[in-house]
This record gives structure tokens, C-alpha cells and sequence, in this order.
């Protein structure tokens, strides 16, 4: 144990819980001491030579002569392969039933004993030792993975009459829990290659040679850039290269860890050295997915096999404001009539653990909030909701009425006795609801009831890693504590990566079952793939400063790359006081984000926008009225990503993978197809350089036309961050009057250009009709049509044309 730790322990939890911490760290080291014996001998194993192959629908089985390989190819041309006899289902990342296989794809024999299946959209060779190669249809290689090598217990006899040691199991039996044989996949992929993804990374958007955790983690307060792991990891790996792009999925929800390393071209006499990434697994199977295509396709096929995003109401894509610390209702009146007076538009609120009795979950301290209901019903009249932060930990303690509900009906974690896994958090000793038993799902979705019936339109998930505070040791339950995981069973090695994904599942379908009228509202602080399924997430305790403020937007792009298109950052930082530039730049920033939400500690300074002085404040409305403006753009943003998987925010390579200069812009990104945004991420700047895709680009303030692809110097005053419209684009706004209307840049000579439009249908289930517009020039005019099945027709809504 470290002292140092202990005494920070004390300084954050005060005496009191600072013991308790203390107290279940060392529980939690002796339930594992006595559930989950240490490791004993091993054995490593590789495939082997191949010794023949069977075909079946997709693929086939090729068979080594240590274990054998299920390759098969979807009728979408995603590539599913499992080693040891894994298959696509159990899995939590997929949205149901594994995809159809490609009835046309066959497997036959390759070259030196090998073995390969031909597809349409994707070739697999195998190798005779069991390395198995991605190409394209013309025979262009994107990926390879090497042989897998397997760690695996070697079976201890007991001599006759003796005993085996209290807690110990054999080797058989160890097999047979789950995951005692680790794994280690190595992979190439082209020296040009660049590496996104693997979940939150606060250090992206482009992952550069270093390892990273696949774990779930709290870090103990704020981060930055080089804090790894953080709250919402995935085996997810998005990789781009001149060959092509691809996403590579290793459905195991084990801990784990990936060392990415970078090729370098014409390394060492003239040959490339291809770029490598390392996957290593403490347990689970040893399968994987590979979606191949363009940018958009591969994320259309990841959203078709982990699920389509969510989607959020209208008004969640407008600004909210949050703070943990409000404190009381006369507070949040005062902050949402200070919007009110300076015609801030405000969407929602959020109250923070503070508003709960005495933190414990499902529950309202009355002094400070006599009248929740009441409140919530003045708010909405005034176009503002209120969000509750709902946390997993109940407080152990009878007469609570969660507490005693969760005990009668068995829904928490237990330890390998059976007793009830306790840690300490906010409200104290607290139990955890096992969100892998489908029961414990339905009877937490119930909960929010409560919620629904205090006024509360949404909900954002906290401490879902799950945390246990604690001075030392993991932050969360010991590794050997019972899950059902739907029936199954096993240990918190394998549920712990799921437990945020588990939750926010039973969240969302408790949300439907009671209100199913209305989309539920939801984001979470961990997650896992397919995350999106349930909602989005937020950056947890981003730390206040300008690195954070890079962090910010490298977690949004890459959690994009993962399939996760609703997120957004703590606008200001979590922790301490911004300074006005630090915190205008950042509320600039987030003002493009799909998730706009101001939040900060209690103990930390003020994110009202006025209280950094009146440059701030008209600086900041500026930003909110065009905000507001394309709410439009936004909502068309919000149903195209549920209908095809495409983030809101994406990097600038999106339409041009093979332009190798834009794969290592990481201070730009394209709001959907139409706008290039380029925030401010530096102390003291007045004007940043820009790189453009190729094309024509508009500042959509002066109205000066940039040709690129190219480098350009942009004025970025306090005032503003630089924004480019692509020429011929058609976006939503708002007009003048408030009503919809279109915005077209003029596209250049000899070209067209066009825009979709997907309209607000209201906050339920309706379906949403996809307008399509072309923009062209005739006669040195801007012509704007809706393109329709029988041809083309007049817009229909005020066209606003800029550019000319």
C-alpha cells in the first residue's frame, strides 16, 4: 500500500469514508486471495500445421493440429473468425442474431497448403500455420493476423487421500470457468497505416505507437491527454491506409491491453516496415470482426451489427447546463432565469448526487428540493427539462427502500460464498445490482419510475465502471465476484468491461416500458460496444486547462469511429476555474459537439457564461444563436446517424481516407458533410492554420472561397472559430422567423452539389422522411430542387443563398 495514496484517500473522502475505503480495498484483495487462487503452471500452444478444412454457408472450418478456425463471410461482407470453436453469439456487442452469410462466398485451397474464402467485397486467405490475411477484391492487403498463441493451466494431480487446497480447482475445471487461457493475437497492417478508436482515448484522436488498457477506469478525478485507461474502453480498432479502410472488432469483453506501433516505409533496405498492433487477453475466446470499405460503409456495417445509435430527442441537441452542486431549487431558478434575462437559449438542466438524500439512489433530499415536480413542471413550461444523474451503488442500509427491494429479489452481486459484494461510494457501504441477469434489468428499469414521476425528462449514468473507492488496488468489485451474465454465469473479469453497457440496457428499456411514447433521454459515463444502442456518453471528469480542451475533441472523434455518435465533452473542465479565453474557446468548442453541455465540481469555479465578464457573455450568446440556428442541421445529423451509422462529428480524412496529410489533422472535423469546423486549441490565438479536403470551402462568415485540398491561414478572433461550408452544400437551418428553411453555398463552376434534410418529428416514435436537394448553377444563378422519385421540383421551404 502506498502512504502517499492513503493520505490522498483521507484529503478526498475525509476520515470517515477514508477508512472505509481503506477497509474495502483490503476486503476486496481477500475475496480474491480466496476466489480466484493464483495461476498456476501453464502451457503455451499455437494452431499448428493445417490438416484440412470443411465448408460451410459464408466459409468453413479449417481445422490445425492444435485447434481449429471458423471463418465466415456476412452477406454485407463483414468477416466473422473464431478460434477453439467461438462463436459470433453470446455476445453483448451484437444487436441480435449474427448477420446472414454470404451464400455465394466459397472456401477452396490457396497456395502452400493453405486455404482462402473468395466474397465479392472481401477475400480471406488462411495460411498452413493459421495467419489469416484481409484483402480487397483485387487482392490488396488491408490486414493480417498472425498465428494466436494460447497460455493455457496445466492440470495439477492430488495426490491420493490428499485434499485440494481451500478455494483451488483444477485444471479442467479452470478451463471450464471461462477465460483461464489467455491469448495474444499479433497484427499487421500497411506501413502508411494510421490507427483510431479503442473507445475514449484522451489522447487521439490518432493513436500513436504506446500501449493501451482495455479496462474500464475510474481515474480518480480529472485527466488529461496522458491519462490511459479511462472510463469507456473497446477492443474497437478503426484503421486507415491507402489499401483501404477497415474496423476490426475483438468481441471479448476481458481484461486486456493493445500496443499499437506504426510501419514506417522504406525502413531497412528499401522495405516497408508494416505498422503492428498486439492484442493480449487475460482470458475469454478469441474471436473477431472485420468491416471493410469506405469510411461511411464501415461504420453503415458496424451499426448494422452492433446496433443502430439512439435516438436522442429534439431537445437534447440543444444546450443544457449542469453543475454538481446546485444545492437547492432557489439555485437552479436562479441559474435558469439568468439565461432567460441575457436571451440565452437553454434546453436543459441537470441535477447533480447533491439534490439525492444523502446521495443514496432513487430519492430526493426535501429540504433543499420540497417541490421536484413542481419545479420540473415550471421549467418545461419554459422550454427547459430536467436531467437526474443516476448512479449503480445503493446504499446498504435497511429500510432504504432500493436496498430492501434489491435484496428480496437477489438482484446484487455476490462473491464466490455467496455473500453480497459491498464497496463504498458516495452514499457510503453499497451494494451493486447485477445488470447482466436479465431480472435484475427489468426490476432497475422499474426504478425509474421514481425518477419519471419527480419531473425528470432523462437521465445520465455516473460510477458505472462500476467504482469502489479506494486508496489503493482497483477502483471497482474484486475480479472474483458472481454475475450472471444472462445466464450463464461467471466472474467480474468478464462482466466488468459490460457493466456500464448492462446498465445503460436496463435503463433504456425501463424508460420505454413506462413512458413509450416518448424516446428516452440517455447517456453514460461507461459503456462498451454497442454502447450506442442505449444512448451516448460525456468525456466524465475532463481536467480544466488547454490540454483537456484537446482531450475533448479527441474523445468525441474517436468514440465517433467506435459507433458512438451522440457525445460531448464537460464545456469548461470538471475541476477548477477556467480563464475566460480558456473557457470561451472551450463553450465555442462545444457549441459543434452533439452533446452541448456545460458541467463542473463542487467544488469547482462557475460555467454560467456570464460570470467571465461581458466579452464572454456576447461571445458565448453569438455562439449559442448559431447553435440554435442549425438545430436543424443537427436533428438531420441525429436521424442520419440512426439510419446509417455515420457520426455527427467526423475526422477530415472522412471522404478522403487516402489523403495522407488528412489523416494526421486531429484540431479540425467535419460536421456532417457540409461544414468543416476548426475551434481554437491554443492559449493566445488569433488565427489558425487550416487544412482543407479537397473541393471548395467557404468561410461562412466572410464569405472568402478557399480551394483545397491545401493549407490556409484563417482569422480565428475571440469573437469566433473558423467555419467553412463546403461549396454546392444544402444544409436545414432556422430562418429568421424561427421556421425551416435551406442554406445553400454556392457550388463551383461546372459542378453541382446537394444536401439531406431530415425534419423534427417531434420527441416519439414517428418515422422521418429523407428529403434530398440538389443545388446547381444555371445562368450564373443558384438553383435549389428537391429531388424526388419522379424527378425534381421546387425546394418548398426559403432558400437562403450564400457564397455568390
Amino acid at each position: 500500500m502506498d502512504g502517499r495514496e492513503l493520505v490522498r484517500s483521507m484529503k478526498a473522502f475525509g476520515s470517515v469514508r477514508g477508512w472505509r475505503t481503506v477497509r474495502a480495498a483490503w476486503r476486496q484483495r481477500r475475496t480474491d486471495a480466496w476466489g480466484l487462487p493464483p495461476r498456476g503452471a501453464e502451457r503455451a500452444r499455437v494452431p499448428g500445421p493445417a490438416t484440412g478444412a470443411e465448408a460451410s454457408p459464408g466459409g468453413g472450418t479449417i481445422r490445425f493440429a492444435r485447434s481449429s478456425l471458423r471463418i465466415r463471410v456476412s452477406s454485407g461482407g463483414t468477416v466473422f473468425w473464431g478460434w477453439d470453436g467461438a462463436e459470433p453469439l453470446p455476445s453483448y456487442a451484437l444487436a441480435g442474431e449474427a448477420p446472414d452469410p454470404d451464400l455465394r462466398a466459397s472456401l477452396e485451397p490457396d497456395t502452400d497448403g493453405g486455404w482462402r474464402i473468395v466474397s465479392e467485397r472481401v477475400t480471406v486467405a488462411v495460411s498452413r500455420h493459421g495467419a489469416v490475411e484481409i484483402r480487397t477484391p483485387g487482392g490488396v492487403m488491408l490486414r493480417r493476423d498472425l498465428p494466436p498463441r494460447w497460455w493455457e493451466p496445466v492440470a495439477q494431480a492430488v495426490p491420493p487421500g490428499a485434499k485440494p487446497a481451500p478455494g483451488a480447482r483444477s485444471g479442467a475445471d479452470a478451463a471450464s470457468s471461462g477465460g483461464s487461457a489467455r491469448w495474444v493475437q499479433r497484427s499487421e497492417v500497411p506501413a502508411d497505416a494510421r490507427f483510431f478508436g479503442l473507445g475514449g482515448r484522451s489522447a487521439g484522436p490518432r493513436l500513436r505507437d504506446g500501449s493501451y488498457r482495455l479496462w474500464n477506469t475510474d481515474p480518480k478525478g480529472s485527466f488529461g491527454p496522458g491519462d490511459d485507461p479511462l472510463y469507456l474502453t473497446m477492443p474497437v480498432q478503426f484503421v486507415v491506409s491507402d489499401a483501404g479502410t477497415h474496423l476490426a472488432f475483438h468481441d471479448n469483453s476481458w481484461d486486456g491491453r493493445v500496443t499499437l506501433a506504426e510501419g514506417e516505409e522504406g525502413a531497412g533496405s528499401g522495405h516497408d516496415r508494416p505498422g503492428t498492433s498486439e492484442v493480449r487477453m487475460v482470458g475469454g475466446p478469441l474471436r473477431c470482426w472485420v468491416v471493410v470499405g469506405t469510411p461511411a460503409r464501415v461504420l453503415h456495417g458496424w451499426a448494422a451489427l452492433t446496433g443502430a445509435p439512439a435516438l436522442p430527442p429534439d431537445w437534447a441537441l440543444g444546450p443544457q447546463h449542469a453543475r454538481w452542486g446546485f444545492g437547492s431549487e432557489h439555485e437552479v431558478r436562479r441559474i435558469v432565469a439568468g439565461y432567460r434575462e441575457r436571451g440565452l437559449p437553454l434546453s436543459a438542466v441537470h441535477l447533480d448526487i447533491d439534490h439525492y438524500d444523502g446521495h443514496r439512489v432513487f430519492t430526493v433530499d426535501r429540504e433543499r428540493f420540497p417541490d421536484l415536480p413542481g419545479l420540473a413542471k415550471e421549467l418545461r413550461e419554459q422550454g427547459v427539462r430536467l436531467v437526474s444523474i443516476v448512479d449503480p451503488a445503493v446504499k446498504v442500509e435497511p429500510g432504504n427502500a432500493v436496498y430492501d427491494s434489491g435484496r428480496a429479489a437477489g438482484a446484487f452481486v455476490r462473491d464466490a460464498r455467496g455473500d453480497e459484494v459491498h464497496g463504498v461510494v458516495w452514499p457510503g457501504e453499497c451494494a451493486y445490482p447485477d445488470f447482466t441477469d436479465p431480472a435484475v434489468r427489468e426490476w432497475w428499469g422499474e426504478l425509474y419510475e421514481e425518477r419519471l414521476g419527480q419531473g425528470f425528462a432523462g437521465v445520465w449514468h455516473d460510477m458505472n465502471e462500476p467504482v469502489s473507492f479506494a486508496p489503493f488496488g482497483d477502483t471497482t468489485l474484486p475480479r472474483s465476484a458472481r454475475h450472471d451474465l444472462d445466464g450463464r454465469g461467471g466472474d467480474h473479469r468478464e462482466a466488468h468491461n459490460v457493466y456500464g453497457l448492462t446498465m445503460a440496457r436496463a435503463g433504456y428499456e425501463g424508460l420505454r416500458r413506462l413512458r413509450p411514447d416518448e424516446r428516452p433521454f440517455l447517456f453514460s459515463r461507461s459503456g462498451w460496444a454497442g454502447m450506442q444502442r442505449y444512448g451516448g456518453t460525456w468525456s466524465g471528469d475532463v481536467s480544466t486547462g488547454w490540454p483537456g480542451l484537446r482531450a475533448s475533441l479527441a474523445l468525441v472523434l474517436g468514440l465517433g469511429l467506435c459507433g458512438v455518435p451522440y457525445s460531448g465533452p464537460d464545456v469548461g473542465g470538471f475541476d477548477g476555474s477556467p480563464t475566460p479565453e480558456l473557457f470561451l474557446r472551450w463553450y465555442q468548442l462545444g457549441a459543434w459537439l452533439p452533446l452541448f453541455r456545460t458541467h463542473a465540481a463542487i467544488d469547482a469555479g462557475r460555467r454560467e457564461p456570464w460570470e467571465f465578464g461581458p466579452e464572454v457573455l456576447e461571445h458565448a450568446r453569438a455562439a449559442l444563436a448559431e447553435r440554435e440556428r442549425l438545430r436543424p442541421y443537427f436533428t438531420t445529423l441525429a436521424r442520419l446517424a440512426r439510419m446509417t451509422g455515420a457520426p455527427y462529428v467526423r475526422p477530415l480524412w472522412w471522404g478522403a481516407p487516402e489523403d495522407r496529410v488528412l489523416r494526421d489533422c486531429e484540431d479540425a472535423f467535419l460536421l456532417g458533410d457540409a461544414l468543416l469546423v476548426a475551434p481554437v486549441l491554443t492559449r493566445g490565438a488569433d488565427r489558425r492554420a487550416v487544412r482543407l479536403p479537397r473541393g471548395r470551402w467557404y468561410d461562412t462568415v466572410t464569405g472568402q472561397a478557399y480551394e483545397g485540398p491545401g493549407q490556409v491561414l484563417l482569422d480565428a478572433p475571440l469573437s469566433r472559430v473558423p467555419v467553412l461550408a463546403r461549396a454546392g452544400a444544402v444544409l436545414a437551418v432556422r430562418g429568421d422567423d424561427g421556421e425551416p428553411a435551406l442554406e445553400v453555398w454556392a457550388p463551383a463552376a461546372g459542378r453541382t452539389g446537394g444536401g439531406l434534410v431530415v425534419r423534427d418529428t417531434g420527441d416519439g416514435w414517428e418515422t422521418a422522411e429523407i428529403e434530398r436537394y440538389q443545388s446547381r448553377l444555371v445562368d450564373g444563378r443558384v438553383v435549389v430542387e428537391r429531388v424526388t422519385h419522379d424527378g425534381v421540383e421546387e425546394a418548398g421551404l426559403p432558400v437562403r443563398v450564400r457564397g455568390v
